[in-house]
C-alpha cells in the first residue's frame, strides 16, 4: 500500500537519501526543513518530483504537524530526522539543543499518536550511550548510561520517551557514511572528512590517538532500515515498535581508516594527529541482534561502500 510520508530534515544527507528511495517506491513525500545543516542541492534529484511538497519550517514551530496534516490528509507516516546534528555545537548550544533534539521530538510523536498516524520512526544516534565499554553495545545499556554531550543526553530523552510511550519506533544509528555527507560541516563524518582530504591531497587529521573505534554503516542500508521501522519495507519486514540499535556490529579504528583513504586517494600517508573533542566517545560498537532477529542485516560492505562514496566525491569535484 502507498502512503503518504512526512520526511523531516529532507534536505540533509540521510534525509534526501530516505525521500529519494521513498518517491522511487511509489510514495508521496511532504518534506520539511529549515537548512540549518541540510542543502537545497540534495534536493536536486526530487525537488519537482510530482508527489513531493517542500516546506521550509522548523520542526520547532507549534502545531506544525497538524498544520501540515490539514494541508496533505492522507498524511500517515512521520519519519523525523529533523535534529541538531553536531556534537561540539550542542556543547555549545545546550537549550537549543535540547528545544530541537527533545521537545521537538515529543511534542511531534504526542501530535502524531493524538491524530493517528500508522507509523513514527525517529532518528537516535549512538550517542546515547556514553563511552560505553561493554561491546557490543545493547539497546539496554543506554538506560543508567552518561551521555558525553547535551546531543546524546537529547537523543536519549527522545528515545526513551518514545519506547515508554509504546508508540513509535526509535533507531539507534551508529556511525553513517555515504555520498552527500558533507565533509565540511562542524561534525561531519569522519569518512566524509577524510575523503576530502584525501581528494585535496592533504594529510588526514585524527582528533585523539587514532585507536578509537566505530561502526560505520553505508546509507542505503541506513534507508532500509528507515523502511522497515515503518513497515513499508518491500520484503515485507517491520514495521517496528521500540528501540533498535542499527549498525554492521563491526568495529574499525579510525587510524586504520585514514591508512585506508589515503591509499584510495593516493594521499600522503603521514597523518596529522590533533586534541581530542569534548564529547567524544573512544569505542562504538553495535550489538545488532534485535534489528537481525526481524529480518535486517547490512548489505554493502565497508570497502564497497568507500568505493562508491570516493566515487561520489570525486565526481562532484570534477
Amino acid at each position: 500500500m502507498k502512503k503518504t510520508c512526512l520526511v523531516t530534515g529532507c534536505a540533509g544527507f540521510i534525509g534526501s537519501h530516505l525521500t529519494r528511495t521513498l518517491l522511487d517506491q511509489g510514495h508521496a513525500v511532504v518534506g520539511v526543513d529549515n537548512f540549518a545543516s541540510g542543502y537545497a542541492h540534495n534536493m536536486k534529484g526530487f525537488a519537482d518530483h510530482a508527489d513531493f511538497t517542500f516546506y521550509e519550517r522548523s520542526i520547532t514551530e507549534e502545531g506544525l504537524l497538524a498544520e501540515l496534516k490539514d494541508k496533505h490528509p492522507e498524511l500517515d507516516v512521520v519519519f523525523q530526522l529533523a535534529a541538531v546534528v553536531s556534537v561540539p555545537y550542542s556543547v555549545e548550544h545546550p537549550e537549543l539543543t535540547m528545544q530541537v533534539n527533545f521537545e521537538a521530538n515529543r511534542d511531534m510523536l504526542d501530535a502524531a499518536r493524538e491524530m493517528g498516524f500508522s507509523r513514527f520512526v525517529f532518528a537516535g544516534s549512538a550517542a546515547e550511550y556514553g563511552n560505553e565499554d561493554r561491546l557490543p553495545v545493547k539497546e539496554e545499556y543506554a538506560d543508567g548510561a552518561e551521555q558525553l554531550s547535551p546531543y546524546g543526553v537529547a537523543k536519549y530523552k527522545s528515545s526513551s520517551y518514545i519506547e515508554k510511550s509504546g508508540y513509535g519506533c526509535a533507531l539507534r544509528f551508529f556511525n553513517i557514511f555515504g555520498p552527500r555527507q558533507d565533509p565540511t560541516s562542524q561534525y561531519s563524518g569522519v569518512i566524509s572528512r577524510f575523503v576530502d582530504f584525501g581528494l585535496a591531497g592533504k594529510n588526514m587529521v585524527i582528533f585523539g590517538d587514532g585507536e578509537q573505534s566505530r561502526d560505520f554503516l553505508y546509507v542505503s542500508d541506513v534507508v532500509t532500515s528507515y523502511m522497515i521501522a515503518a513497515g513499508l519495507d518491500e520484503q515485507g519486514r517491520g514495521p517496528l515498535t521500540g528501540v533498535f540499535n542499527v549498525g554492521t556490529g563491526k568495529g574499525r579504528s579510525i587510524r586504520e581508516l585514514a591508512v585506508v583513504v589515503a591509499e584510495l586517494t593516493s594521499a600522503p600517508k603521514e597523518i596529522d594527529f590533533k586534541s581530542e573533542r569534548a564529547g567524544d566517545i573512544k569505542h562504538s560498537r553495535a550489538d545488532v541482534s534485535r534489528i537481525t532477529a526481524v529480518g535486517f542485516k547490512a548489505e554493502v560492505a565497508f570497502d564497497e561502500g568507500l568505493s562508491r562514496t570516493v566515487k561520489w566525491a570525486a565526481e562532484s569535484q570534477s
